[in-house]
């Protein structure tokens, strides 16, 4: 079997937060998801791990409705992205990976013009942009142009901006890359209370330490497949996530003979 832990999907993915149905995309003739579902219960925090290229970020962007795929569909809170576009999009919150950002918007402006466009009052979404910003020790940068931020700080501000609505669903590609330990542990908190609450996080992460203490389900993708998917308990069936990933995708021995000359300028 391709895997000893692929789950059974549900029959109908408008039951799920999240889904996607054979979702396919090629660039020049090249394949980057190959007929790939996905089922993701609400009220989880599930984890999309794989490795670099096998097509993470390229099916969250059109599970989100940023990308047309080739053919399938994806669903959110119930809603087809592609055929109901806008409860959908209106159920996520978003944070990916690379994606522009309005950098010459100051932080609080950043978030002034997302309540505009999620239609939030006014007042409440100066509000929610005010403790977001506390919460997220961004403060005292909120007057500061996002162009000026670290690369940490400007994921904090992204996230902040993917909270701003209280999303059902919150669609996050590799959130912590370039955080800061301290931060990284709150916004760990934050996304346990959000689930906590009802809400459902899909987050994609190289780090597997994350996925494993963040995560109550995950899915192992390689080569634009989903080749595991399940508890996380369940795929790692008594060994580490870094195990059954490498198990399943391949790699990870290294032939010290290969590279024998390392080293020798410093003798």
């Amino acid at each position: 079997m391709t895997s000893p832990h692929l789950s059974a999907l549900v029959p109908d993915p408008r039951e799920c937060a999240f889904a996607v149905r054979d979702l396919a995309k090629a660039f020049d003739g090249r394949p980057a998801v190959q007929g790939l579902s996905l089922d993701v219960p609400r009220g989880a925090m599930y984890g999309v791990v794989g490795p670099n290229g096998a097509g993470k970020t390229t099916m969250l962007t059109m599970a989100c409705g940023l990308l047309r795929p080739d053919h399938g569909a994806s669903f959110i809170a119930g809603h087809s992205v592609w055929e109901d576009p806008l409860p959908a999009k209106a159920a996520v919150g978003l944070l990916m990976d690379g994606a522009p950002v309005f950098d010459r918007l100051t932080g609080a402006e950043y978030l002034y013009y997302l309540g505009a466009l999620r239609r939030l009052p006014e007042e409440e979404s100066t509000r929610r942009a005010a403790q977001l910003l506390q919460a997220l020790g961004l403060s005292d940068a909120a007057s500061k142009p996002i162009a000026d931020y670290s690369a940490g700080m400007t994921k904090k501000i992204l996230l902040a901006g993917a909270l701003l609505h209280s999303p059902e669903v919150l669609v996050l590609d590799e959130p912590l890359e370039a955080v800061d330990p301290v931060s990284g542990r709150l916004i760990q908190q934050m996304l346990r209370s959000f689930a906590a609450r009802g809400g459902t996080v899909v987050l994609s992460s190289h780090v597997m330490s994350l996925v494993e203490g963040l995560c109550d389900h995950v899915a192992i993708i390689d080569q634009g497949r989903v080749v595991a998917s399940g508890h996380v308990d369940e795929v790692r069936d008594g060994r580490s996530l870094t195990d059954v990933f490498v198990d399943l995708v391949g790699g990870g021995d290294f032939d010290e003979a290969s590279l024998d000359w390392l080293g020798e300028g410093s003798r």
